[in-house]
């Protein structure tokens, strides 16, 4: 795959691994690394698990791009809502072993997956875009009304609020908890688990469940990136 991303078998499931040994932030060449491994899953493999590197699942889109110049934010952000938008209505089951921090783009491959399992600690989880002066794309906002408990939307949309993980599973980042060191064995078992049930009877359910608002996303997408631009003064976290 590359450097940042690693693909390996484990019995019916890949095991899709992200750590670029900082923030896990989500490159051109990290998405294309990332499409390169749910081709080679889809081919070999009946579940997917991605997970990040301890403390940090991924901090979103790599800010040298987001801010070098708003045709470079543009490119990146379709990028990445294309690989997201697959991940949706990806024909076998993925879950997402969230090992620490997931923000922004980050938080949006968590709603992307089916199962999500996190780890218990000081970790921030969610869509912080309006607090840093950036307006939520359409598909992010279309992932957060099919993904989040309607209890929370306005706070974890509108007002980019960001939760710890306890927080996170009752807004709807997350499934279930667990420690840390068990994050990814928690993720697997869960993988295993859903690698028995019938893979077309899953992907043609899935498809029925979420066409709609991929579709969506799809269509608005080349007009609402013309509304991208750099986000100006942002540090990373």
């Amino acid at each position: 795959m590359s450097e940042t991303v690693t693909y390996s078998l484990d019995g019916k499931v890949a095991v899709i691994g992200l750590d670029d040994g900082k923030a896990n932030a989500l490159s051109s060449g990290v998405l294309d690394a990332l499409a390169g491994a749910l081709d080679r899953a889809e081919a070999e493999a009946r579940a997917v698990v991605l997970t990040g590197r301890p403390g940090r699942f991924s901090a979103g889109f790599d800010l040298a791009a987001m801010t070098a110049s708003a045709e470079s934010a543009r490119a990146l952000v379709t990028q990445g809502a294309e690989l997201l938008l697959r991940m949706y209505v990806f024909p076998r089951p993925v879950v997402a072993a969230c090992t620490g921090h997931a923000l922004a783009a980050g938080a949006l491959l968590l709603l992307a997956a089916d199962t999500r399992v996190g780890a218990r600690g000081n970790f921030k989880i969610g869509l912080n875009e309006v607090a840093i002066g950036l307006t939520l794309p359409i598909f992010a906002v279309e992932l957060a009304r099919d993904r989040l408990s309607k209890r929370h939307l306005v706070a974890a949309t509108v007002q980019g609020r960001v939760y710890e993980p306890e927080q996170a599973t009752d807004v709807g980042y997350l499934d279930k908890l667990v420690a840390p060191d068990d994050v990814v064995g928690a993720a697997l078992d869960e993988a295993r688990a859903l690698a028995e049930l019938s893979t077309g009877a899953l992907a043609g359910t899935k498809q029925l469940l979420r066409e709609r608002t991929v579709q969506h996303a799809r269509d608005t997408l080349a007009a609402d990136m013309e509304n991208i631009a750099p986000p100006a003064g942002v540090k990373k976290p």
